[in-house]
């Protein structure tokens, strides 16, 4: 079969990657381990993330884009020429057009950076597309009807939200919050209370199987191993809900403002539709326990998490390439 479209929802914490009829195709994380020897690629997805916290001095596994922006180009250029690859399989005559998937609050600076990245990676023609926009779309989000929409998309390096109306985005805003900063913020609350220090994966999977937006009326807990600072030692210790819920309580703030931001500069025909409707959320960092109810609470307006929120911008992406003449009033940039 002769690919000659790919989507691409290009995350800080993982890569999906969207063949159209053949739906996504990757979902790996974006971590590249790289020789400092010969600086040669490794691995990279699923076995370079499994390196983190554990590389000897020969060896850097590493995540290339930062707050959902590309903070190392030459690894970024290397990850997705992967992604591209595998997704192609094997030998290809064709060089594909490739749509990604970016925060709308990037610099036109960071912009340029994707699309070099992308066409470095074999690409024939890049496009680029706001996440809001995309999310919307693969939540189902009739974005073409004169109403009103509220998405927010919680991912690993940003949050992104908009209000959008006739196919385009009437206000959004970005904040560079997400399941990194939560992770890196449970990290610093068990080296306080517990003097343990922990890594970056512990952390993720506590947020995973015990953490919540809001406290719980029963307590989950969960065993957690790192390294005592006082004596330098192993020690294993116990944790409950409360502990992370508590952790992360200034980030979820972070999102909150900004979500009521939005809500203020938001016209008011517009704002009488998303009472009826309500706010959908995707993302990966949507999925944390209680996570619309927070939003709920904290704004009046009611909140929904999509269908598959992880895959939403993916999804998004390729429809968005499946039907690019519809959608290209979306597109901000082309190459």
């Amino acid at each position: 079969m002769l690919i000659k479209k790919i989507g691409i929802d290009l995350g800080t914490t993982n890569t999906l990657v969207y063949v159209p009829k053949r739906g996504i195709v990757i979902n790996e994380p974006s971590v590249v381990a790289i020789s400092i020897i010969d600086k040669k690629v490794l691995t990279v997805g699923i076995e370079a993330k499994e390196m983190l916290g554990k590389t000897p001095e020969s060896i850097i596994a590493s995540r290339p884009l930062k707050d959902g922006v590309i903070a190392d180009y030459k690894t970024t250029a290397a990850m997705m020429r992967y992604f591209v690859n595998k997704a192609l399989g094997g030998f290809h005559l064709f060089r594909p057009e490739v749509m990604v998937a970016v925060p709308a609050g990037i610099t036109s600076t960071e912009r340029r950076a994707v699309i070099d990245a992308t066409l470095a990676a074999g690409a024939k023609a890049a496009y680029i597309i706001k996440e809001p926009i995309v999310a919307a779309i693969g939540a189902d989000i009739p974005i073409g009807s004169p109403s009103g929409h509220m998405i927010i998309d919680i991912g690993g390096g940003t949050s992104e939200m908009a209000i959008i109306s006739l196919g385009g985005i009437v206000t959004s805003t970005s904040v560079r919050i997400g399941g990194n900063k939560l992770d890196v913020a449970i990290i610093e609350y068990i080296r306080k209370k517990y003097n343990l220090a922990i890594g970056e994966s512990t952390a993720e999977r506590a947020k995973i199987d015990i953490g919540s937006a809001l406290f719980l009326d029963e307590k989950l807990k969960k065993e957690i191993k790192g390294r005592d600072i006082i004596n330098g030692l192993p020690r294993t210790i116990t944790i409950t809900s409360d502990d992370v819920t508590e952790a992360i309580q200034s980030e979820l703030d972070g999102i909150i403002m900004a979500m009521k931001d939005l809500l203020q500069k938001t016209p008011p025909e517009l704002s009488s539709d998303i009472i009826d409707k309500g706010m959908i959320l995707s993302g990966g960092t949507s999925q944390l326990r209680n996570m619309d109810q927070l939003l709920s609470r904290a704004s009046g307006v009611p909140s929904y998490v999509a269908e598959d929120p992880m895959l939403c911008v993916a999804k998004g992406t390729g429809i968005a390439l499946e039907n690019l003449e519809y959608y290209k009033r979306s597109i901000l940039t082309m190459k």
